[in-house]
Protein backbone atom coordinates (compact mmCIF):
# COMPACT_ATOMS: atom_id res chain seq x y z
CA UNK A 1 0.00 0.00 0.00
CA UNK A 2 1.25 3.86 -1.19
CA UNK A 3 1.99 5.69 1.50
CA UNK A 4 1.64 9.48 1.24
CA UNK A 5 2.42 10.63 4.09
CA UNK A 6 5.28 12.53 2.39
CA UNK A 7 2.95 14.00 -0.11
CA UNK A 8 0.84 15.45 2.50
CA UNK A 9 3.99 17.14 4.68
CA UNK A 10 5.33 18.59 0.84
CA UNK A 11 1.55 20.21 0.62
CA UNK A 12 1.41 21.77 3.85
CA UNK A 13 4.58 22.66 2.97
CA UNK A 14 3.31 24.42 -0.45
CA UNK A 15 1.00 26.09 1.84
CA UNK A 16 3.45 27.15 3.89
CA UNK A 17 5.41 28.78 1.02
CA UNK A 18 1.95 30.65 -0.32
CA UNK A 19 2.04 32.67 2.79
CA UNK A 20 5.41 33.42 2.54
CA UNK A 21 4.57 34.99 -1.07
CA UNK A 22 1.37 36.98 0.21
CA UNK A 23 2.56 38.31 3.25
CA UNK A 24 6.25 39.34 2.94
CA UNK A 25 5.81 42.06 0.13
CA UNK A 26 3.04 43.55 2.36
CA UNK A 27 5.87 43.54 5.42
CA UNK A 28 8.27 45.31 3.05
CA UNK A 29 6.17 48.03 2.41
CA UNK A 30 7.42 50.52 4.16
CA UNK A 31 10.89 49.55 3.19
CA UNK A 32 9.77 50.31 -0.32
CA UNK A 33 8.22 53.28 0.27
CA UNK A 34 11.02 54.78 2.64
CA UNK A 35 14.08 53.41 0.16
CA UNK A 36 13.07 53.68 -3.10
CA UNK A 37 9.54 56.40 -2.56
CA UNK A 38 6.78 54.11 -3.74
CA UNK A 39 3.80 55.53 -2.84
CA UNK A 40 0.34 53.84 -1.48
CA UNK A 41 -0.66 53.99 -5.69
CA UNK A 42 1.82 51.69 -6.53
CA UNK A 43 1.92 49.74 -3.68
CA UNK A 44 -1.65 48.90 -3.92
CA UNK A 45 -0.32 47.75 -8.08
CA UNK A 46 1.78 45.35 -6.59
CA UNK A 47 -1.12 43.81 -4.61
CA UNK A 48 -3.19 44.07 -7.17
CA UNK A 49 -0.32 42.59 -9.85
CA UNK A 50 0.09 39.55 -7.75
CA UNK A 51 -3.40 38.30 -7.80
CA UNK A 52 -3.78 39.22 -11.32
CA UNK A 53 -1.58 37.10 -12.32
CA UNK A 54 -2.41 34.28 -9.83
CA UNK A 55 -5.74 34.55 -11.74
CA UNK A 56 -4.06 34.38 -15.04
CA UNK A 57 -2.46 30.82 -13.74
CA UNK A 58 -5.72 29.50 -12.55
CA UNK A 59 -6.72 30.12 -16.01
CA UNK A 60 -4.19 28.11 -17.28
CA UNK A 61 -4.30 25.58 -14.67
CA UNK A 62 -8.17 25.31 -15.36
CA UNK A 63 -7.65 23.79 -19.13
CA UNK A 64 -4.76 21.94 -18.72
CA UNK A 65 -4.44 20.77 -15.12
CA UNK A 66 -5.96 17.94 -15.76
CA UNK A 67 -3.54 16.86 -18.81
CA UNK A 68 -0.41 17.38 -16.99
CA UNK A 69 -1.03 16.36 -13.44
CA UNK A 70 -0.10 16.54 -10.24
CA UNK A 71 4.09 15.82 -10.24
CA UNK A 72 4.61 18.48 -12.75
CA UNK A 73 2.78 21.16 -11.82
CA UNK A 74 3.50 21.12 -7.92
CA UNK A 75 7.69 21.12 -8.69
CA UNK A 76 6.61 24.11 -11.04
CA UNK A 77 4.97 25.57 -8.33
CA UNK A 78 8.20 25.92 -6.12
CA UNK A 79 10.94 25.90 -8.26
CA UNK A 80 9.55 29.47 -9.73
CA UNK A 81 8.51 30.78 -6.16
CA UNK A 82 12.09 30.09 -5.00
CA UNK A 83 13.53 32.12 -8.28
CA UNK A 84 11.17 34.49 -7.72
CA UNK A 85 12.09 35.37 -3.97
CA UNK A 86 15.46 35.25 -5.06
CA UNK A 87 15.09 37.92 -7.69
CA UNK A 88 12.98 39.99 -4.80
CA UNK A 89 16.23 40.72 -3.11
CA UNK A 90 18.28 41.75 -6.50
CA UNK A 91 16.36 43.26 -8.94
CA UNK A 92 15.10 46.46 -7.23
CA UNK A 93 19.11 47.35 -6.65
CA UNK A 94 19.76 46.44 -10.79
CA UNK A 95 16.80 47.83 -12.47
CA UNK A 96 14.39 50.47 -12.06
CA UNK A 97 13.12 49.36 -8.52
CA UNK A 98 9.37 49.13 -8.97
CA UNK A 99 10.00 47.25 -12.18
CA UNK A 100 11.95 44.58 -10.53
CA UNK A 101 9.70 44.73 -7.06
CA UNK A 102 7.10 43.58 -10.11
CA UNK A 103 8.86 41.63 -11.93
CA UNK A 104 9.73 39.62 -9.03
CA UNK A 105 5.97 39.22 -7.45
CA UNK A 106 4.62 38.37 -10.85
CA UNK A 107 7.12 35.24 -10.53
CA UNK A 108 6.18 34.67 -7.02
CA UNK A 109 2.67 34.63 -8.22
CA UNK A 110 2.92 32.47 -10.75
CA UNK A 111 4.19 29.84 -8.19
CA UNK A 112 1.04 30.81 -5.90
CA UNK A 113 -1.32 30.49 -8.63
CA UNK A 114 -0.29 27.02 -9.63
CA UNK A 115 -0.40 25.92 -5.79
CA UNK A 116 -3.77 27.57 -4.85
CA UNK A 117 -4.90 24.90 -8.30
CA UNK A 118 -2.68 22.08 -7.37
CA UNK A 119 -2.09 21.34 -3.84
CA UNK A 120 -5.90 20.88 -2.15
CA UNK A 121 -7.00 18.11 -5.53
CA UNK A 122 -3.51 16.57 -3.98
CA UNK A 123 -5.21 16.44 -0.60
CA UNK A 124 -8.55 15.81 -1.70
CA UNK A 125 -7.75 12.48 -3.94
CA UNK A 126 -5.59 10.69 -1.82
CA UNK A 127 -7.46 7.68 -0.81
CA UNK A 128 -9.00 8.26 3.21
CA UNK A 129 -12.11 9.47 5.12
CA UNK A 130 -12.67 12.99 6.65
CA UNK A 131 -11.94 15.34 3.48
CA UNK A 132 -13.75 18.23 5.28
CA UNK A 133 -10.94 17.77 8.62
CA UNK A 134 -7.93 17.25 5.85
CA UNK A 135 -8.78 20.71 4.33
CA UNK A 136 -8.55 22.47 7.56
CA UNK A 137 -5.60 21.27 8.42
CA UNK A 138 -4.05 21.96 5.08
CA UNK A 139 -5.42 25.40 4.58
CA UNK A 140 -4.18 25.99 8.54
CA UNK A 141 -0.62 25.74 7.36
CA UNK A 142 -1.35 28.87 5.27
CA UNK A 143 -1.87 30.55 8.47
CA UNK A 144 0.92 29.10 10.70
CA UNK A 145 3.29 30.08 7.61
CA UNK A 146 1.72 33.87 7.62
CA UNK A 147 2.26 33.76 11.37
CA UNK A 148 5.69 32.98 10.94
CA UNK A 149 6.55 35.16 8.08
CA UNK A 150 5.21 37.83 10.24
CA UNK A 151 6.90 36.96 12.93
CA UNK A 152 10.51 36.56 11.43
CA UNK A 153 10.53 39.16 9.25
CA UNK A 154 9.67 41.78 11.72
CA UNK A 155 12.30 40.87 13.50
CA UNK A 156 14.90 40.57 11.00
CA UNK A 157 14.11 44.21 10.09
CA UNK A 158 14.25 44.89 13.41
CA UNK A 159 18.20 43.30 13.95
CA UNK A 160 19.52 43.58 10.62
CA UNK A 161 17.93 46.73 9.65
CA UNK A 162 15.65 48.20 6.95
CA UNK A 163 18.94 48.63 4.88
CA UNK A 164 19.46 45.16 4.59
CA UNK A 165 16.05 44.13 3.95
CA UNK A 166 16.92 42.31 0.86
CA UNK A 167 18.69 39.15 3.05
CA UNK A 168 15.06 38.65 4.37
CA UNK A 169 13.57 37.46 0.53
CA UNK A 170 16.78 35.07 0.65
CA UNK A 171 16.59 33.06 3.76
CA UNK A 172 12.57 32.92 2.92
CA UNK A 173 13.65 31.46 -0.54
CA UNK A 174 15.31 28.16 1.09
CA UNK A 175 11.57 26.67 1.84
CA UNK A 176 10.68 26.56 -1.46
CA UNK A 177 13.88 25.26 -2.88
CA UNK A 178 13.75 22.34 -0.31
CA UNK A 179 10.48 21.68 -1.26
CA UNK A 180 10.71 21.68 -4.64
CA UNK A 181 13.03 18.44 -4.24
CA UNK A 182 10.47 17.04 -2.04
CA UNK A 183 7.76 17.16 -4.15
CA UNK A 184 9.93 15.28 -7.15
CA UNK A 185 10.82 12.17 -4.87
CA UNK A 186 7.00 11.79 -2.99
CA UNK A 187 4.52 9.53 -4.75
CA UNK A 188 1.39 10.86 -6.05
CA UNK A 189 -2.03 10.29 -6.10
CA UNK A 190 -4.14 9.41 -9.54
CA UNK A 191 -6.34 11.66 -11.16
CA UNK A 192 -9.87 11.48 -12.05
CA UNK A 193 -10.59 9.55 -15.36
CA UNK A 194 -11.85 12.11 -18.17
CA UNK A 195 -15.08 9.87 -17.98
CA UNK A 196 -15.61 10.50 -14.42
CA UNK A 197 -15.25 13.97 -14.58
CA UNK A 198 -17.67 16.58 -15.23
CA UNK A 199 -17.27 18.54 -17.70
CA UNK A 200 -16.16 22.28 -16.80
CA UNK A 201 -18.87 23.43 -18.98
CA UNK A 202 -21.69 22.08 -16.94
CA UNK A 203 -20.46 23.31 -13.91
CA UNK A 204 -21.42 27.17 -15.45
CA UNK A 205 -24.76 25.97 -16.17
CA UNK A 206 -25.35 25.00 -12.04
CA UNK A 207 -27.03 27.95 -10.42
CA UNK A 208 -25.71 26.19 -6.92
CA UNK A 209 -22.03 26.51 -8.59
CA UNK A 210 -22.28 29.88 -9.58
CA UNK A 211 -23.19 30.64 -6.03
CA UNK A 212 -20.18 28.61 -4.93
CA UNK A 213 -17.53 31.04 -7.05
CA UNK A 214 -19.48 34.02 -5.56
CA UNK A 215 -18.96 32.39 -2.21
CA UNK A 216 -15.01 32.01 -2.80
CA UNK A 217 -14.69 35.35 -4.08
CA UNK A 218 -16.15 37.08 -1.05
CA UNK A 219 -13.98 34.70 1.19
CA UNK A 220 -10.76 35.89 -1.04
CA UNK A 221 -11.63 39.28 -0.53
CA UNK A 222 -12.65 39.38 3.37
CA UNK A 223 -9.39 37.60 3.76
CA UNK A 224 -7.22 39.61 2.37
CA UNK A 225 -8.85 43.00 2.52
CA UNK A 226 -7.56 43.05 6.14
CA UNK A 227 -4.60 41.11 5.98
CA UNK A 228 -3.09 42.76 3.42
CA UNK A 229 -3.35 46.69 4.82
CA UNK A 230 -3.28 45.61 8.22
CA UNK A 231 0.31 46.38 8.90
CA UNK A 232 0.72 49.62 6.46
CA UNK A 233 -2.57 50.79 8.48
CA UNK A 234 -1.21 50.24 11.87
CA UNK A 235 1.92 51.84 11.29
CA UNK A 236 0.33 54.86 9.21
CA UNK A 237 -3.09 54.86 10.70
CA UNK A 238 -3.06 53.90 13.90
CA UNK A 239 0.79 55.50 14.82
CA UNK A 240 2.15 52.12 16.56
CA UNK A 241 5.98 50.92 15.77
CA UNK A 242 6.24 48.55 13.49
CA UNK A 243 7.04 45.61 15.99
CA UNK A 244 3.72 46.22 17.54
CA UNK A 245 1.75 47.04 15.00
CA UNK A 246 2.85 43.55 12.84
CA UNK A 247 3.02 41.46 15.76
CA UNK A 248 -1.02 42.87 17.18
CA UNK A 249 -2.13 43.08 13.46
CA UNK A 250 -1.02 40.65 11.55
CA UNK A 251 0.63 38.21 13.57
CA UNK A 252 -2.54 37.45 15.46
CA UNK A 253 -4.45 37.73 12.85
CA UNK A 254 -2.62 34.55 11.71
CA UNK A 255 -2.30 32.79 14.69
CA UNK A 256 -6.40 33.49 15.16
CA UNK A 257 -7.18 32.10 11.66
CA UNK A 258 -4.53 28.97 12.26
CA UNK A 259 -6.78 28.22 15.56
CA UNK A 260 -9.81 29.01 13.81
CA UNK A 261 -8.77 26.35 11.13
CA UNK A 262 -7.60 23.63 13.45
CA UNK A 263 -10.55 23.95 14.98
CA UNK A 264 -12.45 23.43 12.26
CA UNK A 265 -10.63 20.45 11.56
CA UNK A 266 -11.45 18.90 14.45
CA UNK A 267 -15.27 19.87 14.50
CA UNK A 268 -15.85 20.18 10.81
CA UNK A 269 -17.27 16.71 10.21
CA UNK A 270 -20.37 17.58 12.74
CA UNK A 271 -20.96 21.40 11.54
CA UNK A 272 -23.76 22.28 9.26
CA UNK A 273 -20.95 24.15 6.88
CA UNK A 274 -23.49 26.89 5.68
CA UNK A 275 -24.50 27.83 8.96
CA UNK A 276 -20.84 27.73 10.52
CA UNK A 277 -20.24 30.57 7.17
CA UNK A 278 -22.68 32.36 7.75
CA UNK A 279 -21.84 33.09 11.38
CA UNK A 280 -17.90 33.73 10.19
CA UNK A 281 -19.21 36.20 7.96
CA UNK A 282 -21.47 38.12 10.25
CA UNK A 283 -18.58 38.51 12.92
CA UNK A 284 -16.28 39.27 9.69
CA UNK A 285 -18.82 42.46 8.74
CA UNK A 286 -18.99 43.32 12.21
CA UNK A 287 -15.21 43.37 12.60
CA UNK A 288 -14.42 45.31 9.83
CA UNK A 289 -16.89 47.94 11.09
CA UNK A 290 -15.39 48.35 14.72
CA UNK A 291 -11.64 48.65 12.82
CA UNK A 292 -12.96 51.66 10.66
CA UNK A 293 -15.11 53.27 13.07
CA UNK A 294 -13.19 52.91 16.59
CA UNK A 295 -11.01 55.88 17.96
CA UNK A 296 -8.87 53.53 20.03
CA UNK A 297 -5.69 52.02 18.21
CA UNK A 298 -5.82 48.82 20.18
CA UNK A 299 -9.26 48.00 19.43
CA UNK A 300 -8.80 48.73 16.24
CA UNK A 301 -5.56 46.25 16.32
CA UNK A 302 -8.06 43.87 18.24
CA UNK A 303 -10.13 43.59 15.93
CA UNK A 304 -7.77 43.46 12.84
CA UNK A 305 -6.63 40.29 14.92
CA UNK A 306 -10.44 39.07 15.43
CA UNK A 307 -11.23 39.23 11.54
CA UNK A 308 -8.50 36.33 11.71
CA UNK A 309 -10.69 33.60 12.90
CA UNK A 310 -13.95 35.22 11.77
CA UNK A 311 -12.87 34.42 8.08
CA UNK A 312 -10.84 31.09 8.98
CA UNK A 313 -13.10 28.57 7.83
CA UNK A 314 -14.39 30.08 4.72
CA UNK A 315 -11.77 29.15 1.78
CA UNK A 316 -11.69 25.56 3.22
CA UNK A 317 -15.23 25.80 4.23
CA UNK A 318 -16.52 26.67 0.94
CA UNK A 319 -13.91 24.41 -0.82
CA UNK A 320 -15.08 21.67 1.33
CA UNK A 321 -19.06 22.47 0.85
CA UNK A 322 -18.10 22.32 -3.35
CA UNK A 323 -16.47 18.93 -3.14
CA UNK A 324 -19.81 17.62 -1.60
CA UNK A 325 -22.17 19.23 -3.74
CA UNK A 326 -20.25 18.43 -6.74
CA UNK A 327 -17.63 14.99 -6.10
CA UNK A 328 -16.88 14.75 -10.11
CA UNK A 329 -15.55 18.33 -10.46
CA UNK A 330 -11.91 17.10 -10.71
CA UNK A 331 -9.41 19.63 -10.95
CA UNK A 332 -10.46 21.35 -12.92
CA UNK A 333 -13.53 22.94 -10.40
CA UNK A 334 -10.46 23.55 -7.98
CA UNK A 335 -9.09 25.36 -10.53
CA UNK A 336 -12.19 27.82 -10.60
CA UNK A 337 -13.10 27.78 -7.58
CA UNK A 338 -9.36 29.47 -6.67
CA UNK A 339 -9.43 31.53 -9.68
CA UNK A 340 -12.72 32.92 -8.17
CA UNK A 341 -10.96 33.16 -4.61
CA UNK A 342 -7.51 34.86 -6.39
CA UNK A 343 -10.18 37.56 -8.06
CA UNK A 344 -11.68 38.28 -4.60
CA UNK A 345 -7.85 38.10 -2.95
CA UNK A 346 -7.50 41.25 -5.95
CA UNK A 347 -10.65 43.10 -5.74
CA UNK A 348 -10.78 43.25 -1.92
CA UNK A 349 -7.57 44.94 -0.79
CA UNK A 350 -8.52 46.97 -4.31
CA UNK A 351 -12.17 48.16 -3.03
CA UNK A 352 -10.13 49.11 0.34
CA UNK A 353 -7.52 51.04 -1.06
CA UNK A 354 -9.54 53.12 -3.82
CA UNK A 355 -11.97 53.60 -1.37
CA UNK A 356 -9.55 54.92 0.63
CA UNK A 357 -7.98 57.35 -1.62
CA UNK A 358 -11.34 58.45 -3.33
CA UNK A 359 -13.97 58.89 -0.91
CA UNK A 360 -12.33 58.40 2.52
CA UNK A 361 -9.27 61.37 1.60
CA UNK A 362 -6.59 59.28 1.80
CA UNK A 363 -7.65 57.90 4.84
CA UNK A 364 -6.90 53.88 5.15
CA UNK A 365 -8.60 53.67 8.19
CA UNK A 366 -12.64 54.62 6.15
CA UNK A 367 -11.58 52.41 3.49
CA UNK A 368 -11.45 49.34 5.81
CA UNK A 369 -14.98 49.68 6.27
CA UNK A 370 -15.94 49.15 2.76
CA UNK A 371 -14.50 45.75 3.39
CA UNK A 372 -17.60 44.45 5.37
CA UNK A 373 -19.28 44.67 1.60
CA UNK A 374 -17.72 40.99 1.35
CA UNK A 375 -18.75 39.21 4.24
CA UNK A 376 -22.27 40.70 3.62
CA UNK A 377 -22.70 39.52 0.44
CA UNK A 378 -21.42 36.40 1.63
CA UNK A 379 -24.20 36.05 3.95
CA UNK A 380 -27.01 36.88 0.79
CA UNK A 381 -25.31 33.83 -1.12
CA UNK A 382 -25.48 31.20 1.72
CA UNK A 383 -29.20 31.59 2.03
CA UNK A 384 -29.43 31.38 -1.52
CA UNK A 385 -27.66 27.97 -1.40
CA UNK A 386 -30.25 25.13 -1.64
CA UNK A 387 -29.83 21.81 0.68
CA UNK A 388 -27.00 20.16 2.01
CA UNK A 389 -27.29 16.92 -0.12
CA UNK A 390 -24.83 15.57 -2.66
CA UNK A 391 -24.79 12.39 -4.72
CA UNK A 392 -22.03 11.14 -2.15
CA UNK A 393 -22.31 12.69 1.79
CA UNK A 394 -24.69 15.00 3.33
CA UNK A 395 -23.62 18.33 4.44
Amino acid sequence: MISYKRTKLSCYAGYFVQAIINNLPPLLFIVFHEQFGIDLKRLSALITVNFVSQIAVDLFAIKFSDKIGYKILSVLSQSVTAVGLILLAFLPNVINPFTGIMIAIILNAIGSGLMEVIISPIIEAIPGDKKTSQMAFLHSFYCWGQVFVVLVTTLLIKFLGKENWHFIPLLWAILPAVNTVSFISCPMPQNLAAEERTPVGKLFFKKQFILMLLLMLCAGASELGMSQWSSYFAETGLHVTKQTGDILGPCMFAVLMGIGRILFGIFGEKLNIKIALGVSAALCAMSYIIVSMSNNSYISLIFCAFTGICISMMWPGTFSLAARKFPEGGNSMFGILALSGDMGCTLGPWVVSFAALHFCDGNLKGGLGFGALFPIIMIISLVLIKGNKSKKQTV
